[in-house]
């Protein structure tokens, strides 16, 4: 830095900032999926990684869900009533959801999101759900996989419409795709849902292990079962909901159920919209719910916290009561090794996530879903942070700054809690020079090797992570 004096015209260029280690954001969503719109002053979004920071600029951007707007041929969402009057009053309402009814499910993901404790979060709009074919949905899905790896930013991938992939095979290749790209690029992870069977009569746990995929990839997933029954409502249009009417001696007092009936605002339609939004709630997988619980326990604890025992909000109840003995299955599978984690109900506490592990449950360095995320961190926050070296002499000075600028960062994460240790040494180690993680060749040839030790889990048990930059040729 050249400093400069009002009075004189000398200059002092000795004094310079130490280089430090700037960490980086880690839970940072990318929602790939449909929307009902992807438009910006004018300009399409479709295909096009979007941050936004709140609902609200997703209602602007991408919409919400509007029946009005759905095209017909690619979803109803029709709800039947039965309701049985006695004496001129309503005594029964029994609404049902037609199977199906609600096919897109990214508006729905978003806000179950954001009411977990999310915060800012990338949109990829694979297409818009007017245009889309169904039978092309594995495509676009793909596709807009494909496109997400050229964004820097994301941190955790959701898929919020894989379920439209019915093949159960196609379905869980878009997430091989995601655990693969999280994999290459070192810097994000994947949340993957569980899908319902092609065959309902199948174990859903059983189909999603008995898929293979690259093993080596898993460490960078998770997935959660069973599904949420939120209390999200359904976005319905009155004229698609279909009154069976149960006739009592007296009279009928509810006829239609349509927009322009003037009968609308009388005190037995409101009866049936209000059991309709009590009955009739919305559906999710948990990755959505999870990727911001991930974000809130990042903001409240750190990435090294694992995101379990904590209550996930806005939800009713399962579709699956999981017992203790069910969730030891769930934990390890000798043969598969996926291990899924359990979403469980227990009385007094609520509905909590249960399990914090990885997809690599026979892994013992990598089956934790916090000592995944929080090595990503670590390593990502280094390679960025020591870039500068590749304007630098490869030699003793710089190799010198490096470690110091490392050991500063790391042992800001020590006193934080991130690792384990009662002193530094037990904590993590740095290497970098020649002797130590280079050859006179490396030397020559312009590469510099960092060597970190973290021990995440147990003192001095430390997992190794290496990152490399080309520099300066000697």
């Amino acid at each position: 830095m050249i400093l400069k004096s009002e009075n004189t015209e000398s200059f002092d260029e000795n004094i310079s900032l130490a280089p430090s280690v700037v960490q980086v954001k880690t839970a940072i969503p990318a929602f790939i999926g449909f929307t009902e719109k992807a438009v910006r002053n004018g300009i399409s979004l479709v295909d096009k990684p979007t941050r936004i920071k709140s609902l609200a600029e997703y209602e602007e951007w991408f919409g919400s869900i509007n029946p009005s707007r759905i095209n017909p041929t690619v979803t109803n969402i029709s709800i039947d009533v039965s309701i049985e009057i006695n004496n001129n009053s309503i005594t029964k309402i029994v609404p049902t959801l037609n199977p199906d009814s609600t096919i897109f499910r990214m508006y729905h993901s978003l806000q179950l999101y954001f009411l977990n404790g999310g915060g800012p979060c990338y949109i990829v709009s694979a297409a818009t759900t007017d245009t889309v074919n169904i039978s092309d949905a594995q495509a676009e899905i793909e596709s807009a996989i494909d496109i997400l790896k050229h964004e820097d930013e994301p941190t955790i991938i959701v898929l919020t419409d894989a379920h439209l992939v019915t093949i159960d095979a196609n379905y869980y290749d878009m997430y091989d795709k995601c655990l693969s790209q999280s994999a290459v690029l070192g810097d994000r992870f994947t949340l993957v849902d569980i899908k319902t069977p092609a065959k309902v009569a199948d174990d859903p746990v059983k189909v999603m292990r008995g898929i293979s995929g690259n093993v080596g990839n898993l460490q960078y997933g998770a997935a959660y079962y069973p599904n949420l029954r939120t209390t999200l409502n359904h976005f319905y249009n009155y004229s698609s909901v279909n009154i069976a009417k149960s006739v009592d001696r007296v009279s009928v007092k509810v006829n239609s159920f349509t927009p322009d009936d003037p009968n609308l605002n009388d005190l037995e339609y409101k009866t049936i919209k209000d059991e309709i939004n009590k009955l009739i709630k919305v559906e999710l997988p948990p990755g959505c719910a999870m990727a911001g619980i991930y974000a809130k326990v990042d903001a409240d604890r750190g990435v090294w916290k694992a995101p379990a025992n904590v209550p996930v909000s806005a939800v009713n109840e399962l579709t699956l009561k999981i017992s203790a003995n069910y969730q030891e299955l769930l934990n390890v599978d000798p043969s598969t090794g996926k291990s899924i984690n359990a979403i469980r109900y227990f009385a007094g506490k609520g509905i909590l996530v249960w399990g914090s592990r990885t997809l690599a449950g026979n892994d013992n360095e990598w089956r934790y879903v916090p000592v995944r995320r929080f090595c990503n961190m670590v390593e990502e926050s280094v390679e960025k942070s020591s870039s500068w070296v590749v304007f630098e002499p490869n030699d003793a000075a710089t190799w010198t700054k490096v470690k110091s600028m490392i050991e500063s960062y790391l042992i800001l994460l020590w006193r934080q809690g991130a690792l384990a240790g009662s002193k530094p040494e037990d904590a993590f180690f740095v290497k970098v020079g020649l002797g130590a993680t280079m050859t006179p060749l490396d030397i020559l040839e312009g590469r510099m090797y960092i060597e970190i030790g973290v021990a995440v889990v147990r003192p001095a048990e430390f997992i190794i992570l290496k990152i490399s930059h080309i520099m300066q040729k000697t």
